[in-house]
């Protein structure tokens, strides 16, 4: 496998135009609900300017000028784990740049960063149908839970 250098970058508000473009990809690729970009954008550019909701990082290639991919992580306190903990809510990389090792360069990125926010736990969740993700993750070191997942929509 050809392992591509990547480079983890803060996204600030201007980097909202291309983070919406990753995202409306990420939702085609992972077929999530129709995309609205009115609302989407709105989303986004919360998390991006109020950092007391988690982090949103740009995934760019380290030679050439290129995003190739961007990670949402919200931050939340729970008691169950006496802490902070993350969810890595969105973690997206282009057609082009996978099955090039920038997965699991992202995810020890994100161990790191995780580590200096004071994180506890980093939770996510993954497609029964997408096998190639969950052997990322589990390689990585995380572990599948014992649970049910529930929700209920209010919007």
């Amino acid at each position: 496998m050809k392992v591509t250098k990547v480079s983890f970058r803060a996204a600030k508000e201007r980097d909202i135009t291309t983070l919406m473009k990753h995202m409306k990809d990420f939702h085609e690729f992972d077929h999530v609900e129709p995309f609205d970009d009115e609302s989407a954008q709105a989303a986004m550019k919360k998390v991006v300017c109020d950092r007391t909701l988690g982090r949103v990082w740009l995934i760019e290639h380290s030679q050439e000028t290129v995003v190739v991919g961007y990670i949402v992580m919200p931050l939340a306190y729970r008691l169950e784990y006496r802490g902070y903990y993350a969810f890595l809510d969105e973690l997206f990389i282009c057609d082009r740049w996978r099955n090039q090792g920038i997965g699991t360069s992202a995810l020890a990125f994100l161990t790191r960063a995780c580590t200096e926010l004071g994180v506890r736990k980093l939770q996510l969740e993954v497609k029964a149908d997408y096998p190639a993700a969950t052997a990322l993750y589990i390689k990585a070191g995380f572990i599948e839970q014992e649970r049910n997942l529930f929700l209920q929509d209010f919007g």
